[in-house]
């Protein structure tokens, strides 16, 4: 796809994306080649594989990798498919192996750095002495591992490419917002965990619709009327999450970055009760406020966020607090994963009472997230059409009254309502998809 083509599906400028890259099969092959090959993916969390050997099977792409725990205590990522005959090595969702042997033919793999030189090195072959006569280079046949891996506050992040710069440059300013999510509620360095493992549901709808939706679109906000009228929040009034100040749409138009948030700031507000209904939790939560004023001190920090990191995971940094990761199927499906996360130092009555809460709010059965679903869903099947597909999609809210953010590096915000995030995501999706090397891609300096 040449670039003067992606100029026309994609009018950043003018508000304007052409409802075929949510349907066209073709872009979605060049997505997975030029997007997916090369961005940095959320892969999982280290929480997933606490023990050596642990292993937990995701998805970069159209790919199946796997997270694994080496006996040094490494975070590796490898693909999942034998280097003999590609059959799947690991078949369970997760698990604890030694080794990875394929169920085809028997060929092991193994990622102990005190008996092989790389991850994922060909240690155990069948008839390697007789049917091979022991010629075969067992070195030269390991699995295919990723260029680059990341474990970011536990997050783990990784890339095929090489060439592709680190990944707190690739993030950016954006981590401060991510860091909310990650760290501990009292303002510590990381500190948090999954629990109750991962939900995984298949949805039909393009997978870019998803990350839009949570990069900074509150104006989608009355699909969830009756949720809030309900009121499923854990602070026993009506509404379904914490309570928070007025809220900006924040975003990184050189990186594609995006959240709904508040702007930087240097005084913690007063404790709003959070788990109100729940006294034993809230005073959990009480005192990890006032923790929290003495270990940020007069520090700068931002508000726990709803946010999108380019191209496919989004995160609540606020109530209930996850990490989510739309992988592309097709065009038309793509399947979705959302993980919870908890301060790992939490009394188990704090997590049962945030467990009970996260599934009446997301998953493939929570109130919120059915009603995205089916916006989603019925947005993509009326793409689907030979004169639907001509159109374009409006995402002029807002166009041309961005401001800068002086406190963060090529930062930008737009008020609550607006769509200037959702054009900085399709500027940047519009960038990769035009090929353009990481000189280009990344900011001057950045």
């Amino acid at each position: 796809m040449s670039a003067s083509s992606i100029d026309t599906l994609v009018r950043a400028d003018e508000g304007m994306v052409s409802r075929s890259i949510f349907v066209d099969d073709a872009i979605f092959k060049q997505e997975l080649e030029r997007i997916f090959s090369r961005a940095w993916l959320f892969v999982g969390h280290e929480s997933l594989v606490p023990k050596p050997d642990d292993y937990f099977v995701s998805r970069m792409g159209g790919e199946s990798v796997i997270l694994t725990r080496d006996r040094q205590g490494r975070i590796q990522v490898m693909l999942n498919s034998c280097a003999h005959r590609g059959m799947k090595l690991c078949r369970y969702d997760h698990g604890n192996n030694r080794t990875f042997t394929c169920p085809y033919h028997g060929w092991s793999f193994s990622t102990d750095g005190k008996l092989v030189e790389r991850p994922g090195e060909l240690v155990g072959v069948p008839g390697h002495a007789t049917h091979y006569k022991g010629e075969l280079d067992k070195k030269a046949w390991g699995l295919k591992t990723v260029a680059q891996v990341c474990n970011y506050k536990g997050a783990i992040f990784a890339t095929w490419d090489p060439a592709a710069p680190p990944f707190e440059d690739y993030l950016g300013d954006m981590r401060l917002y991510l860091d909310a999510a990650l760290d501990h509620r009292d303002g510590s360095e990381g500190g948090s965990e999954v629990i109750g493992g991962v939900q995984k549901w298949r949805v039909k709808c393009n997978w870019k619709f998803a990350p839009e939706n949570f990069i900074g679109d509150l104006y989608h906000d009355i699909s969830h009327r009756s949720v809030d009228i309900v009121g499923i929040g854990p602070s026993g009034g009506k509404g379904r999450r914490d309570p928070s100040a007025t809220r900006s749409a924040i975003c990184f138009p050189q990186l594609g970055h995006g959240l709904l948030g508040r702007l930087p700031y240097y005084e913690e507000p007063p404790y709003a009760a959070t788990y109100a209904r729940y006294p034993e939790v809230d005073a959990y939560y009480r005192a990890v406020h006032d923790k929290r004023v003495r270990t940020l001190g007069s520090d700068m920090r931002v508000q726990l966020s709803v946010g999108t990191i380019f191209p496919n995971m989004s995160f609540h940094g606020r109530q209930p607090r996850t990490l989510a990761v739309f992988h592309p199927i097709s065009p038309t499906e793509m399947e979705m994963w959302r993980m919870y996360l908890v301060d790992r130092d939490a009394p188990e009555a704090v997590k049962d009472a945030a467990r009970h809460y996260f599934l009446r709010y997301s998953g493939p059965g929570g109130m919120t997230e059915s009603d995205d679903m089916e916006n989603w869903t019925g947005a993509t099947e009326a793409c689907t059409g030979t004169e639907s597909r001509k159109l374009y999609f409006n995402y002029q809210m807002g166009l041309g009254h961005a401001r800068a953010v002086p406190e963060l590096k090529g930062c930008v915000e737009n008020g609550e309502y607006t769509e200037e995030n959702a054009r900085a995501y399709y500027r940047r999706w519009a960038q990769f998809m035009s090929g353009a090397g990481w000189d280009a891609l990344m900011p001057q300096g950045g």
